[in-house]
């Protein structure tokens, strides 16, 4: 079983923008914060607090006489900067420390590697300070075990989106579209992309010609009678489609390069990243795809062949060459917002058909 990670947000925003802040963070997942609970007092909010108080839900001592409260979670921040900062950690948290905070100023990766083999059959959870977000991905990989939590300062909620990603939490609620429409509308530009991933059964990227209404277009996994598999790509559609990145923001499949991250989900909505191994652009015949949910029409535009397929409620494939109209696929439809730059924009008019 894998470990449960949390990605802990020290917010970095005004009193008066903290109430909208933390509603957002809720509705990412986020389930902790590092923040004075007097702060968020009079906000309504589930997110438990970790700070060095004791009206905290997780509190953080300065000093070593550590006294446990009742419904209390404890535990104490550590600068490590050699390994006798290591045994001390150690000895603590045998005295029955509940989790520890550490912030390690250089050379990262061995002192954590350290500390998660000392303590990872103790029932001590760990906690790393980061200041970025190669900083995360880092401290979840370390060992492949990883930290329990990551303690982040951030005042944008796509860079949350994002780091939530890496944690493997993130998921879309995915909906059944019911195809109305599927028309040949001659040669146009497709876009391949190729991962530097392996890609499974059931996953594929979010594609649409709408921002706010995306077809889960699965990967090359199954392969055709006339092709082998190709787990690592997805036939993505036109090149204006839009797909989904990590932190949340769209970007057109002409844009996308070798490097890049996209966005990867599967049929049950979790989601997590992957980094471009290239992009391929190819002149195909095409085929317009429309789907309806909700009084939502959404559409897509991608290639004619039998190698892109979509996927069914039921977890099974279908083509988009054997595709009819009443068929059910499964789509990605929100409300409609304005978008700058591939960037939500909240309160803008925006009509896309």
């Amino acid at each position: 079983m894998s470990k449960k990670r949390e990605l802990i947000v020290s917010p970095k925003v005004s009193q008066a923008q903290l109430p909208k802040f933390l509603h957002q963070l809720e509705e990412e997942g986020v389930k902790m914060v590092y923040l004075d609970p007097k702060k968020i007092a009079k906000t309504k909010t589930k997110l438990e607090t970790i700070f060095p108080s004791p009206n905290a839900k997780h509190i953080v001592f300065d000093k070593d006489n550590i006294k446990k409260g009742k419904g209390k979670k404890i535990g104490k921040k550590f600068e490590i900067l050699s390994n006798e900062d290591i045994e001390k950690v150690l000895d603590l948290a045998k005295k029955g420390l509940d989790f520890v905070i550490i912030e390690v100023k250089d050379w990262k990766i061995i002192p954590l590697e350290n500390i998660i083999a000392k303590l990872h059959k103790l029932h001590t959870k760990i906690y790393a300070i980061a200041k970025n977000s190669r900083e995360v991905r880092k401290m979840f990989s370390i060992l492949e075990v990883g930290v329990d939590g990551v303690i982040f300062s951030s005042s944008s909620i796509g860079e949350v989106r994002e780091m939530m990603v890496y944690l493997g939490t993130r998921s879309f609620d995915l909906e059944k579209g019911k195809i109305i429409e599927i028309k040949e509308v001659g040669d146009g530009e497709r876009v391949c992309v190729d991962t530097a991933s392996m890609l499974h059964k059931g996953e594929g990227m979010l594609i649409g010609s709408r921002s706010n209404f995306m077809f889960l277009v699965h990967n090359e996994s199954v392969g055709s009678s006339f092709t082998s598999p190709r787990p690592f790509r997805v036939n993505a559609g036109a090149v204006h489609c839009y797909t989904l990145s990590p932190n949340g923001t769209t970007n057109y499949l002409s844009e996308i390069e070798t490097g890049a991250e996209v966005l990867i989900v599967n049929s049950k909505g979790k989601a997590r990243r992957a980094t471009v191994g290239r992009s391929k652009i190819e002149r195909r015949p095409m085929l317009m795809i429309k789907a309806l949910v909700n009084g939502e029409i959404g559409g897509i535009i991608a290639q004619d062949a039998e190698t892109i397929r979509f996927v069914k409620p039921n977890g099974q494939l279908v083509s988009v060459t054997h595709l009819k109209k009443g068929d059910i696929v499964m789509v990605y439809s929100k409300a409609a917002t304005g978008r700058h730059f591939g960037m939500e924009v909240d309160d803008e008019y925006i009509l896309e058909k």
